[in-house]
């Protein structure tokens, strides 16, 4: 990965899941968690609860909806809050992730965590990890009423969080996301390599990987 001149950048744009986070976490709750709790719950076999499950997350997928604790619950008649908490244990920061964040706070960067996480699921990762003393601000998809992956998210922030998009770094593991901004006009952005530690790489063509963040820590 060619090196970021710093100089040319003013704000840093932090996704959380699968960017500062390992995703490990969220996948085994969606993926192979959650499928057993509604299984038991409702008396259906597992392998009719997954599949049920994967239709659903398939058609909300990059929705509001698909990243509401709420909606989740009334869905499926489960306490999603509850279940998060029962594997809370799970919830891990990627390597380099507090040293990158000490390091781009020292520079006099604006550091600003934007994330699709619902309210009650940043919470608990907040209070697992204690990441939220590194940001100057934490700004909530769930908030502003958009997806940062749909069109008009990119605006809505501009509208609560002055930034130069030719000036500012934006770290996404979701491709969808990166797309989105950089139609915005962000100029600066990185991919994640392997969001889930336990899980396959990603790649893509458009954008630049960063396999750890002490690649960009100073």
């Amino acid at each position: 990965m060619p090196p970021l001149d710093l100089n040319e950048i003013e704000t840093i744009l932090l996704d959380l899941d699968g960017t500062l986070l390992d995703l490990h976490f969220d996948n085994h709750f969606w993926i192979e968690y959650v499928p057993v709790c509604y299984s038991e719950k409702h008396q259906v076999p597992l392998d009719q609860a997954t599949e049920f499950l994967m239709k659903r997350y398939t058609e909300l997928r990059g929705s509001l909806d698909w990243y509401c604790i709420e909606f989740w619950t009334r869905e499926l008649d489960l306490d999603i809050e509850q279940l998060k908490q029962e594997v809370a244990h799970k919830i891990a920061v990627h390597p380099f992730v507090h040293d990158f964040l000490q390091s781009a706070r020292g520079t006099g960067k604006r550091v600003l965590l934007v994330t699709n996480a619902h309210p009650i699921s940043l919470n608990l990762k907040m209070e697992k990890t204690e990441l939220n003393e590194y940001f100057d601000r934490i700004i909530n998809a769930h908030e502003l009423g958009v997806a940062k992956e749909q069109d008009g998210f990119w605006e809505k922030l501009q509208e609560v969080e002055a930034y130069s998009p030719e000036k500012t770094l934006l770290i996404d593991d979701n491709h969808e996301v990166l797309e989105c901004a950089e139609r915005y006009g962000i100029k600066h952005l990185l991919a994640v390599h392997k969001p889930d530690s336990q899980g396959d790489i990603m790649s893509h063509d458009r954008f630049h990987s960063l396999k750890s963040f002490e690649e960009i820590t100073i």
